[in-house]
């Protein structure tokens, strides 16, 4: 601070320069440094707007190191993340055109899983036999689920019950409620809408991944898409034995 100090305003204090003469929430040198700061990319978390009555732009501090509250004039405003977005560059490394459905590898129980769907209908999330007992599990672990599930083409498929187990993806893990079916699919688990939802997943069935936010920032997994091509012709050769069965056994 410039100027001769006895004629300062000495019932002002500024808690900043650690003089007299103004109030915190009156210094412009205070209020120029935040914006030096913020502009440099720091104080990024956690924040405060304070209102810049010349320029009429805003701030930003954390409140430390420097001085804590600047006054009636301090705003709080709220933390948002970085928006979840897909561009060209995540078509990268992809065969196109194609039509290949989302298959990703997770960690179900402790278990790295893969050939694991991510459907975005509604429904339950669906556990397959072999998954099943690949785990070590048994009838005896699961809990009794009543509601019918009917399979994409419109048949009954038989029910086993359901069980939560812990999902773990590149470390954001949440329990997800497994309806067991005992049923052929080329895949190991079907994800569905309730666990997009609690993890909060932006997917991409065009650019073969998922996104979601972690402490980190925002987490990718890719899908494999040759396995997604090898689970539909697994699928399609299955249908195609059944129909010459069906037709054999009707001569």
């Amino acid at each position: 601070m410039g100027g001769d100090p006895l004629r300062r305003n000495q019932n002002l204090y500024c808690n900043y320069h650690r003089e007299k003469g103004h109030n915190t929430e009156q210094c412009r040198v205070l209020k120029d440094h935040l914006e030096q700061l913020v502009g440099a990319g720091h104080l990024k978390e956690f924040f405060v707007e304070l209102g810049n009555r010349e320029t009429g732009q805003g701030a930003r501090s954390r409140g430390n190191p420097l001085p804590p509250p600047l006054g009636p004039s301090v705003k709080r405003l709220k933390y948002t993340r970085e928006p979840i977005a897909f561009n060209d560059d995540d078509l990268e490394g992809m065969t196109e055109p194609h039509d290949d459905a989302l298959v990703v590898t997770t960690r179900i129980n402790g278990f790295i899983v893969k050939r694991v769907l991510v459907y975005q209908g509604s429904g339950t999330e669906v556990m397959y036999p072999d998954l099943f007992r690949g785990h070590g599990l048994k009838n005896e672990d699961l809990s009794k689920y009543d509601t019918p599930l009917v399979r994409f083409y419109g048949r009954m498929v038989v029910l086993e019950g359901q069980i939560s187990l812990p999902m773990n993806m590149e470390g954001k893990e949440v329990m997800v409620t497994f309806i067991v079916v005992n049923s052929f699919s080329p895949y190991t688990v079907i994800l569905r809408r309730l666990w997009i939802h609690a993890m909060r997943v932006v997917s991409s069935t065009l650019h073969i991944k998922v996104k979601f936010h972690t402490e980190h920032g925002i987490t990718i997994v890719r899908g494999k898409q040759q396995v997604a091509i090898q689970c539909l012709v697994a699928a399609v050769n299955r249908e195609i034995k059944q129909k010459e069965s069906a037709e054999e056994g009707s001569l």
